[in-house]
């Protein structure tokens, strides 16, 4: 059975840094995702990657403060967000897909977790 499992999330000041986790297991993907949805607004593509991290790419959002990363050892994907911002407030859910590919579209991931809460104050 596959298993998505967020952690990390919490409140922060603006500036401040988190740092998410996305523990797998059940299964390996080919292409993992984080994506976020704030309150009345639709779900928004965060950052992908290929399972073994060799092709990351990023979505608006993120450019130059988030950063993904992974431990294979662990079977953990990871989000570093540096230099957060009020509107970076939201639920972040990480996805994984058995296909390759830079997916940026929340229906092109089969498994999904159960999201981790982040609060930034202004």
């Amino acid at each position: 059975q596959v298993r998505l499992v967020e952690s990390g999330g919490g409140s922060v000041q603006a500036g401040g840094s988190l740092r998410l986790s996305c523990a797998a297991s059940g299964g390996t993907f080919s292409t993992m995702g984080w994506f976020r949805q704030a309150p009345g607004k639709e779900r928004e593509f965060v950052a992908g990657s290929s399972w073994s991290g060799d092709a990351t790419y990023y979505g608006d959002p993120a450019k130059g403060r988030f950063f993904y990363s992974r431990d294979n050892a662990k079977n953990t994907a990871y989000l570093q967000m540096n230099r957060l911002k009020p509107e970076d407030t939201a639920v972040y859910y990480c996805a994984a897909t058995d296909y390759r590919g830079t997916f940026r579209r929340w229906s092109e991931f089969d498994y999904w977790g159960q999201g981790t809460q982040v609060t930034v104050s202004s």
